[in-house]
């Protein structure tokens, strides 16, 4: 009887969770509106052009490193302190906080991967009315104004970015609550004056203090205060505030600019709209039940980085700030009809396109990196030099995944995991959610069902397959439980306003949340994935971070109380940051258990900037529905834009049960997508690729051999990724900035430079129009080899089997044709190079090799080589010729097309031998195809056609 309580708790549990998906899936008023948002409201209620701030320049100091100076608001007599700086690799960084704060305001630690690097800054002249910085790189320049305060970035003639220019700087300084000032006058005026004075003199204009003092004073006590300032209350839940208000507000503006994209997580378009009319995005990390398209609303993650784009330049800023934090964006030409823009170009309007943006911070300080390109690519480096670049996952990570909650016992897994090889359909990983725990009780194991998980898990690594175990940061209260005992006695959780643990529900019933802020405790946390600890665990079983937001299903907008505590910090200054912390525990866990030498692999939820550092990333509680498949695209691309390469959606979706034409076409574009994981929730019908007649698993059969074939292309272009920071996922602007026709499309994107995708997404689809860049370019069907010309609208007759895909004439891409039950089985199999020439008959790629799974290429255990094409020669030269690894994987075929037929092909190896090869041609494709050349891929070679 005593397990009674505890059994109808999770029923009780479970049927929350049900009601809250059927109920919060479509309901906004659970979340906030800016309106609803106190600190929203007041910022934005700020007019354009009435900024009461203005540069000292008398207070200027320029070093080597920076220049510092003061502003002055003239209307309350704070000072902030301007610091700007000139970073390595084309980045201005400007910060900005008060001079004299009563205590410290948060800056955000753990982001950056290091203290970044500066440049010199000069001084190229100064007058009362400003001063004029150089850049020093291309004549850019910082000019400083005074009054009102604001800052220009140009480039000869050009302003490349404002910051100010429509006066929206906002900094609501730390103060004493009036009651609180009042009261204790009253009582000691002594100890007040001495906390007045303080005030004041952070406060003092610099001129003479004695005449000024009483002017000041007043300034600061007449300021009114607002509603929500010292408390407020959204529904049932009120939030202390202790500290009064502390946001932080600035706009930034982009003459010549009219595309915008990146700051997700959003179920929105690829380039941000404009929210005049409407919200701000809003970027606050928050468990959405099956969350809605196109809007505005927060989601699971928060990147605060926007790229501006037009055919000149790309330009990004990245606003450090892991509060609470709402973006608007408005444009000059927003509403304006293609027409209307062509009557303007006829008409000769001298009206510059321009985007303005907007941003507002509940709290922290203004730091705020401008990254100035000039490129997309010289942007993606610049991001990464501050953040870092994608974590280089395992070469099985990039194989597909299959995942619901929940499969039931060890023999459901074990049935799963044979009926794909009765179905010969190949993967690499089988999940288990938070029903294979004991109770919810995470890093255990259901003593029933999951009895003896080493003999699952080796079944498992016998077919070299692995499996996903789900940890989530939300800790079930029970005295018998050996990871709350250990948070418990060593005060690791997260503490309420009053000092106590804070307590939550969420999946275990009541929950503690471990402080992840603090360096210690994620020692701790990353300590209980040793295989002594975390009993049952093996070295092919990862993990994932689900409800890392945190989700607390009876906290305010499902999430933690703001005004919870994690040491001297509230959580409302951290917020964004608490799921970053947590894969950075898991994902360091997982290292150590091997000593340091596998790279691990950690989905996560909840994430920030940054957090590409640590694994993958999906786009959360989705849906079976044509809609949401189709917004998994622009949503990848945004993450892809700022830094998260490996993202992906649920394939099928999520809650409901999705047709067997969508399900097809999900698998069909996850496939291409860089996270390929089908996924399902606990209510909905089974799902494996299977059970929905033989046609149907063929199709899908089919969509993910081809992910299987191209796994040495994936895998290369995450090694890409790592080194450089590009996206492997990318729109098709990044590659072809000066074609407008690419800078809105989202229904298509390309993987690195050379393969077009463009996924069936509508109902019942005959047919689709991509669009193939380029003007003096040529496209290949992969499927035909059927030759296009760049620069066009193509439109493809579709079937249910059809996925449209084209690789760019110009480009040679490695592929393994032998597809067998998981890619481990695949790793010393041959490869088969497929050579697309472009018009003048050339073409170049690479071929990186690695053993898949440890960090010894950081040691220089690789092999990475060019392929190039050239003058009816194809060779093999070591691009890396001080790396050392070896591979028995050999070159099995090459297919060149749009070739012509050659007389003979004569290979040549390192050793210096010649011989001749078998080959076919295709007159109707102009297909070449060289049998069997043989030679080892991983030395020099080439292939000479006469």
């Amino acid at each position: 009887m005593a397990a009674f309580p505890e059994r109808m708790a999770s029923v009780l549990l479970l049927w929350l969770a049900v009601s809250l998906t059927a109920t919060l899936a479509v309901d906004r008023a659970n979340f906030k509106s800016c309106d609803q948002s106190a600190f929203c409201k007041r910022q934005r209620a700020l007019k354009p052009g009435e900024s009461p701030y203005r540069a000292l320049l008398e207070t200027m100091e320029l070093t080597n490193t920076r220049l510092t100076l003061q502003l002055k608001n003239d209307k309350n007599k704070v000072r902030l302190l301007l610091e700007l700086y000139r970073l390595q690799g084309n980045i201005t960084r400007v910060k900005i906080n008060e001079l004299k704060p009563l205590k410290p305001r948060y800056e955000v630690p753990d982001v950056l991967i290091r203290e970044p690097p500066t440049e010199p800054l000069s001084l190229l002249s100064q007058d009362e009315n400003g001063v004029v910085l150089s850049l020093g790189v291309d004549s850019q320049r910082v000019i400083v104004s005074a009054r009102p305060f604001r800052l220009d970035i140009m480039q000869g003639r050009d302003v490349l970015l404002s910051l100010n220019s429509r006066g929206l700087l906002a900094f609501e300084h730390l103060r004493l609550r009036k009651d609180t000032f009042f009261t204790l006058i009253t009582s000691t005026f002594a100890s007040v004056w001495d906390i007045v004075k303080s005030v004041l003199s952070r406060q003092a204009d610099g001129e003479a203090e004695d005449a000024s003092l009483a002017n000041e004073e007043e300034a600061v006590v007449n300021e009114k205060d607002e509603e929500g300032m010292w408390e407020e209350t959204y529904k049932s839940f009120t939030d202390s505030k202790p500290n009064g208000p502390t946001a932080i507000g600035l706009d930034f503006s982009f003459p010549g600019v009219e595309h915008v994209y990146g700051i997700p997580e959003h179920a929105d378009t690829l380039r941000l709209k404009t929210t005049e009319n409407g919200d701000p995005y809003r970027l606050y990390n928050l468990d959405v039940f099956q969350y809605e398209l196109e809007n505005q609303m927060a989601l699971y993650g928060s990147v605060p980085v926007m790229l501006a784009h037009n055919a000149q330049r790309t330009t990004g800023i990245f606003w450090l700030n892991a509060a609470e934090t709402w973006v608007d964006i408005s444009s000059n030409t927003a509403g304006k009809t293609v027409f209307g823009k062509m009557l303007d170009y006829v008409q000769g309007s001298s009206e510059t396109p321009q985007t303005d943006v907007r941003w507002i911070s509940e709290s922290g300080i203004i730091d705020v990196f401008i990254m100035l390109g000039p490129t997309p690519n010289d942007v993606f480096a610049q991001y990464a030099s501050l953040t870092g670049t994608q974590a280089f996952p395992p070469l099985a990570a990039l194989a597909y995944h299959q995942c619901r909650w929940n499969y039931n016992d060890q023999e459901d897994v074990q049935a799963v995991d044979a009926g794909f090889d009765e179905h010969d359909i190949p993967y690499d990983y089988i999940w288990l959610d938070i029903e294979h725990t004991d109770g919810k009780r995470y890093f255990t194991w259901d003593p029933n069902k999951f009895a003896t998980p080493k003999e699952m898990l080796q079944s498992l690594m016998d077919k070299k397959r692995k499996m996903v175990t789900i940890v989530d940061p939300h800790i079930k209260v029970d005295s018998n439980y050996k990871i709350h005992n250990g948070l418990k006695s060593q005060g690791f959780y997260t503490k309420n306003k009053d000092g106590g643990d804070y307590e939550g529900w969420c999946w275990p019933g009541s929950a503690g949340y471990p402080d992840f802020s603090r360096e210690d405790m994620r020692a701790w946390w990353a300590s209980m994935f040793a295989y002594d600890q975390y009993e049952g665990s093996m070295e092919n079983m990862h993990s994932w971070n689900d409800m890392n937001e945190p989700s607390v299903f009876n906290g305010p907008e499902v999430t933690m109380h703001k005004d919870a505590k994690h040491g001297d910090w509230e959580h409302r200054d951290l917020h964004n940051i608490y799921g970053l912390y947590v894969q950075k525990a898991t994902a360091e866990g997982l290292i150590q258990r091997s000593g340091g030498v596998e790279r691990p692999f950690v989905l996560t939820r909840a994430f920030f900037a940054g957090s590409q550092r640590y694994g993958a990333v999906w786009t959360g509680d989705n849906a079976a529905e044509w809609g949401h498949l189709k917004i998994s695209i622009p949503m990848c691309l945004s993450m892809g834009l700022v830094g998260i390469a490996f993202c992906g959606a649920d394939v099928g979706g999520f809650f409901k049960s999705p047709s067997s034409e969508l399900l097809v076409r999900w698998y069909q574009t996850g496939a291409y997508q860089p996270f390929f994981r089908a996924h399902a929730h606990l209510d909905t019908s089974r799902r494996e690729p299977w059970l929905f007649g033989p046609e149907n698993t063929a199709l899908i059969r089919e969509a993910v051999r081809q992910r299987y074939t191209l796994l040495p292309y994936w895998y290369q272009q995450f090694y890409h990724t790592y080194r450089t920071g590009q996206p492997v996922m990318r729109p098709l602007w990044v590659e072809y900035t000066q074609d407008p026709a690419t800078y809105a499309l989202e229904d298509q994107f390309l993987i690195g430079r050379d393969l077009l995708v463009h996924p069936v997404t509508e109902e019942g689809a005959r047919g689709v129009t991509a669009y193939l860049p380029g003007k003096e370019e040529v496209w290949f069907d992969v499927h035909t080899f059927q030759k296009h010309n760049g620069a066009q609208n193509l439109y493809i007759p579709v079937t249910m089997s059809s996925i449209p895909v084209f690789q760019r004439g110009g480009s040679i891409i490695p592929r393994k044709l032998r597809v067998r039950r998981s890619s481990t089985c695949m790793e010393h199999d041959p490869y088969t190079l497929m050579v697309a020439l472009d018009p003048q008959g050339a073409a170049e790629g690479e071929l990186y090799i690695d053993d898949g799974h440890t960090f010894n290429f950081e040691k220089k255990e690789f092999i990475h080589r060019k392929l190039s094409f050239a003058n009816n020669i194809l060779s093999s030269l070591n691009l890396s010729p001080e790396a050392q690894f070896s591979t028995s994987s050999s070159v099995e075929r090459i297919v060149i097309l749009g070739a012509k037929k050659p007389t003979k092909a004569t290979l040549r190896t390192a050793d210096g031998k010649s011989s001749q090869l078998e080959f076919d041609f295709d007159t109707a494709t102009s297909v070449l195809t060289l049998r069997k050349p043989g030679m080892n891929a991983g030395t020099d070679w080439s292939v000479m056609l006469q």
